[in-house]
């Protein structure tokens, strides 16, 4: 009272309570998000007395006087202290005190490299780890790509126990580089097998904090454990019924997921506060025996991809008992009645994911179970089509992603799903852009990560308050929505016990696809072409042409035929993953959602082209472990050019122009442009164009009509890579 009523917080129009440093807002922005405002100077109001307090001596003469509280000069000065600045480092947004890279981490150390094992000792020790001699207990093998195709005794333990061999230069890389680790594991990696590294940090309860499950009447038999769970590892869930009994509980085997009015007992929960640093899960089941009338209530609860967490398995008296303790127990941790058909979001609340109870995966495996044995199909053929329908490959680029895949499995990727993500991150670059409060892009990131449920270990999950990392986000889910094409491929349709699966696969497609003889003229120009235009920058690698297929989609020429007229058509080069073939063969190359943010594309929301092979080559994401990459080549009709030697976030052509060419300082030698099928082929090789103040290194060319777009051929490649020395 002596310095005035506190009005409400401007943020969020919370509470502001005192503490020994300053004033702090107990409200929330949202129900995603606390508000984080702190102030020493809050704005106050003169004191009302209401009439039946002003009996009181003290508050009938009580005069009010608003003066700021004086703090002792240690204590905070900021009038408000919110997360990290957009203009803060990425790697120091919010996150807690950096560790070593290798901290908690058992090293293999396996063949002859190029320092001894008390080298290798001493440096994994100095970057935090601990050498093993025991394939099952790493996490990591460094090795050479020699020792991995001799395939010694130990290195197939090492491949049973599905632990990612990575080459020793990871070791200098991962102590200086900025990329993020799981990236440099890919970058560095030499096996094809165990594409996730866990890093397990032990003895810490979830979130920092010890975490007791409430209890409720039970018939006393209580089964808790703590730390490491068995659904961390890889392992077959059973599915019964419409869903899977968690493997944790130990009843897989003589129990079921209780079913009622045609809704399953069982839900997973997500909770991502960046300022805590939580990054939590919650799983429920209600699970009845298979033969007797006995009911268990399970739960477990954790951080996201770490070993720390427990669980809890409740006998229940009866089957109403476990019914009202499992309805209780969701009430509590959501907010939300288990049978209400809008969820609404609360504060510190939980927020139910899509889980994946195992018949996908189950009908996926039905379809490539025995591939080849029948086909009709070319031998190339074959191979392309497993090649572009694996999903081993798909798993890994998501793990590359961050991607959480024990709450976001492949079975869950949806459309909507990854539109809603787009439609956040739209809105999280326009608070980036506009200098938007820090509250505002906390909470958009809350709610991404939660939507989006991401793998980050111990690390605080970082905040998307930069144009750099939105736009890899933006990547991300581009990438995303051509996995989601091709699973939802791999599921849909009809089995014919007569087929081949590839065949099915390959119909599916929509695409016809020859091989093209090598001996061919049309394969010497694209061979030519592929040597000619490697730019002399991407000398990481070299490339060889493994196989040329001529394609045609089906439609695709009759959509194409209105620009078949047009001048200045060329034949350009376009890479991707191999995980998003099946999604461009079956769909053709798309230009990014409306819910997409523009800033995340160079040039604004267009399909993008190369004439220099390596540019495009580069966004095939290949690596010493998977050297083989997928690329296309397109016949474009470019008409007339707009050219542009800077980024700009084209949303409209310019009238009278058909397309953007980004001028870049290297460029095949025009002189030595050819022809193929009446298209512009510029094979030459790379010269400099004289065009010194672009931000370009090579040409780029964007159309923003998919029309203007008739794909003709798909060339696999082999990336050689060249490995560099200590």
């Amino acid at each position: 009272m002596a310095f005035g009523a506190l009005l409400p917080c401007e943020e969020c129009k919370g509470q502001f309570v005192f503490k020994s440093d300053a004033y702090y807002c107990s409200g929330d922005i949202t129900a995603w998000t606390k508000c984080v405002a702190k102030t020493q100077t809050p704005n106050r109001k003169d004191w009302v007395i209401p009439k039946e307090f002003r009996e009181i001596p003290y508050l009938k003469k009580f005069k009010c006087k608003k003066q700021d509280r004086v703090f002792p000069p240690d204590a905070a000065t900021a009038n408000s202290v919110p997360p990290p600045s957009a203009s803060a480092p990425l790697t120091e947004t919010v996150s807690a005190p950096r560790e070593k890279p290798l901290t908690n981490m058992k090293i293999l150390v396996l063949g002859k490299l190029s320092k001894n094992k008390e080298e290798m000792k001493s440096i994994v020790e100095d970057l935090g780890g601990k050498m093993t001699t025991s394939a099952n207990k790493a996490n990591l093998c460094i090795s050479t790509q020699k020792d991995v195709e001799k395939m010694s005794k130990k290195m197939e333990e090492v491949k049973e126990a599905k632990v990612r061999v990575v080459s020793e230069e990871f070791l200098r890389d991962v102590k200086s580089s900025n990329k993020d680790f799981q990236e440099l594991v890919s970058l560095h990696a030499l096996s094809p097998w165990g594409a996730e590294v866990k890093m397990e940090h032990e003895e810490m309860a979830v979130d920092g904090k010890c975490s007791k499950a409430p209890s409720m009447k039970s018939t006393g038999k209580v089964k808790e454990e703590q730390g490491p769970s068995k659904s961390e590892k890889k392992m077959k869930l059973t599915v019964k019924g419409g869903a899977a009994v968690d493997p944790d509980s130990g009843l897989e085997d003589s129990a079921h997921v209780f079913e009622k009015g045609g809704k399953i007992f069982s839900a997973t929960l997500g909770l991502v506060d960046i300022v805590k640093g939580t990054n939590s899960y919650y799983k429920l089941q209600l699970l009845e025996d298979d033969r007797e009338n006995r009911y268990w209530v399970f739960r477990s609860w954790g951080r996201v991809g770490t070993v720390i967490g427990s669980n809890k398995l409740e006998q229940m008296p009866s089957k109403e008992d476990a019914v009202e303790h499992f309805l209780n127990l969701y009430e509590e941790k959501t907010g939300n009645s288990w049978h209400s058909k809008n969820f609404t979001k609360y504060p510190k609340k939980f927020y139910p994911l899509e889980i994946d109870y195992g018949q996908d995966e189950e009908a996926v495996r039905k379809l490539t179970v025995g591939a080849g044995t029948k086909s009709k199909l070319a031998k190339p053929i074959q191979d392309l089509i497993k090649m572009i329908f694996d999903v081993e490959s798909m798993k890994k680029a998501m793990v590359e992603f961050e991607i959480d895949l024990q709450k976001m499995p492949l079975g869950k990727l949806s459309k909507r799903q990854i539109q809603s993500a787009y439609s956040i991150l739209n809105e999280v670059q326009q608070a980036v852009s506009d200098s938007g409060s820090e509250s505002q892009i906390l909470d958009l990131s809350n709610r991404f990560y939660t939507l989006i449920p991401h793998d980050f270990g111990m690390k605080k999950p970082p905040l998307l308050n930069n144009l750099e990392y939105i736009q890899a986000k933006v990547q991300m889910l581009d990438n995303l929505l051509d996995i989601e094409v091709a699973y939802s491929l791999l599921r849909g349709g009809n089995e014919d016990g007569d087929k081949d699966p590839i065949d099915i696969n390959y119909e599916k497609l929509r695409t016809d696809i020859k091989v093209v003889d090598k001996d061919s003229e049309e394969a010497k120009i694209i061979k030519q072409y592929v040597k000619n235009t490697h730019a002399a920058t991407h000398n990481a690698y070299d490339l060889k042409v493994v196989d040329i297929f001529r394609i045609e989609r089906e439609g695709e020429s009759q959509r194409y035929k209105p620009f078949k007229q047009l001048h200045n058509r060329q034949l350009l080069w376009h890479g991707s993953r191999t995980t998003n073939f099946a999604g461009i063969l079956s769909q053709g190359l798309r230009i990014a959602p409306p819910e997409a943010p523009v800033t995340g594309y160079m040039f604004g929301k267009g399909i993008y082209f190369a004439d220099m092979v390596s540019k495009s080559a580069n966004y095939c994401h290949t690596s010493q472990a998977d050297p083989i990459g997928l690329i296309l080549l397109g016949e474009v009709a470019l008409g007339n050019m707009y050219e542009l030697k800077n980024a700009s976030h084209i949303t409209k052509l310019p009238k009278g122009k058909h397309s953007v060419k980004g001028l870049g300082k290297t460029a095949p030698d025009p002189t030595a442009t050819t022809t193929l099928g009446g298209v512009e082929v510029p094979l030459g090789n790379g010269i400099s164009t004289g065009i010194n103040d672009t931000c370009l290194l090579y040409n780029e060319y964007i159309v923003y009509d998919v029309a203007q777009v008739n794909l003709k051929y798909l060339l696999k490649l082999k990336f050689n890579y060249k490995t560099s020395l200590w």
